[in-house]
């Protein structure tokens, strides 16, 4: 397995650092995505359940069908956030303790610029997070020992570039470069030997590239059918296993050491069809599949023995997964629209690898906004509630025996500038 260079730590992390600069992204929970995919990239697209494959007004479609960009005149550059409050908690089966999640507020927040050249080429530049997690759980709950904090941060920066085929057909073209952080925390039981709990911590970064393509055909003045596709993205992890110790004479047993991993992120397929015939209503239906089928372990490989071990396996064997949404817009008049949405999604774990550190759950959402165009700006708002299907606990090795519920809001703000 490759290992990362110093150099190559060093270019990763002072990327990190002029994104950071910027403007702010954070680790978030899995807002309204399966495993750790996180959608939230512009209001105007939340609005609308993030049935927005098929059409757009906003520099956004980079992401979500960059096929769509030819739409967009002259040159445009988009700024936004979505404030997320999720909320967790476990009631256990064993105790009747019910466990919450530690309260916070997430704010991932992306950039994106767009530029038309001709009536055929334009192109654009898209920063945001495609996948992220952050859970964390108190440190005496009833699975401490599977989980205590889980975060991961990606950054994507995703050039494309959009070619108008014909009058009725785009095709579009972009890379993605990944970067990734991630950390894991867990207690490990020493009751046994008389002694306190022990805390581990695994922190490390990598990156990854991969590539995206989106195709808009309008075969009706009426009707629009987007098609978009992310591809995999193996991302080589090196980083630092530590421990926080009650007694020194377990580090012969629990040494500091570095290690290694693989994570291969899940291709993605949107498909959105776009009716404009009841103008000034529209709508989209749209689907998409993730495939997380991709995620089948966790696989860390240490330099020094850990518990006697080289190697820690976490087998995941998740599925892939479907979501369907729909999503409507009313023009009010010329400056003013008003949004609404819906989506329906599943998700990638089986009842036998269930854990506390995705505890992931089919889900609906819900969401309302409007559009507020001025002149050369617009700016979008948007609400949303996520409700997770509640969880029971199948396999206790994997998760303690209990019910899992989980829901979130989500508000949305984008500006948009056209110069």
């Amino acid at each position: 397995m490759r290992r990362f260079t110093i150099s190559q730590k060093g270019f990763c992390k002072g990327i990190l650092v002029l994104l950071s600069v910027t403007f702010i992204l954070c680790s978030i929970p899995n807002a309204y995505g399966s495993g750790f995919a996180i959608y939230t990239q512009g209001a105007s697209s939340l609005g609308q359940g993030a049935a927005t494959i098929a059409h757009t007004d906003d520099p956004s479609a980079i992401f979500w069908n960059p096929a769509l960009i030819n739409k967009l005149q002259g040159t445009q550059i988009q700024l936004g956030t979505t404030l997320i409050f999720p909320s967790r908690k476990f009631k256990s089966d064993s105790s009747g303790n019910t466990f919450k999640t530690e309260p916070d507020v997430f704010y991932p927040s992306t950039l994106f610029i767009t530029h038309k050249f001709n009536d055929k080429i334009s192109a654009g530049l898209g920063i945001f997070n495609p996948f992220g997690l952050a859970t964390k759980w108190p440190d005496d709950w009833e699975g401490k020992y599977l989980a205590t904090n889980s975060e991961m941060r990606t950054f994507n920066i995703n050039p494309a570039v959009s070619y108008q085929i014909t009058p009725n057909i785009a095709f579009a073209a972009g890379v993605d470069f990944l970067l990734l952080d991630a950390t894991l925390e867990k207690k490990i039981n020493q009751s046994p030997f008389g002694l306190p709990d022990a805390g581990q911590k695994f922190k490390g970064d990598g990156n990854g590239i991969g590539y995206n393509l989106g195709i808009l055909i309008e075969p009706h003045r009426d009707i629009s059918i987007g098609v978009s596709y992310r591809s995999e993205i193996n991302v080589d992890i090196g980083g630092d296993n530590s421990f926080n110790l009650p007694d020194p004479s377990l580090s012969a047993t629990f040494p500091n050491t570095h290690g290694n991993a693989d994570l291969t992120l899940p291709q993605q397929v949107h498909v959105g069809i776009y009716y404009k015939g009841f103008d000034p209503l529209t709508f989209e239906f749209a689907m998409r599949w993730e495939g997380w089928s991709s995620y089948d372990q966790l696989k860390i490989n240490f330099d020094m023995p850990v518990a006697r071990s080289k190697t820690s396996v976490t087998p995941k064997d998740w599925k892939d997964t479907y979501s369907v949404s729909f999503g409507a817009k009313y023009q009010l008049n010329d400056s003013i629209a008003f949004l609404a949405g819906y989506l329906y999604g599943g998700n990638p774990i089986p009842d036998k690898t269930f854990e506390p550190s995705i505890p992931d759950a089919n889900t609906h959402l819900f969401c309302i906004g409007t559009t507020i165009k001025q002149k050369k700006f617009k700016v979008d708002l948007a609400y949303s509630y996520q409700k997770l299907q509640d969880r029971n606990t199948v396999n206790v090795a994997t998760s303690p025996a209990g019910r899992y519920a989980s829901y979130l809001h989500m508000v949305g703000v984008s500006l948009t500038y056209r110069f």
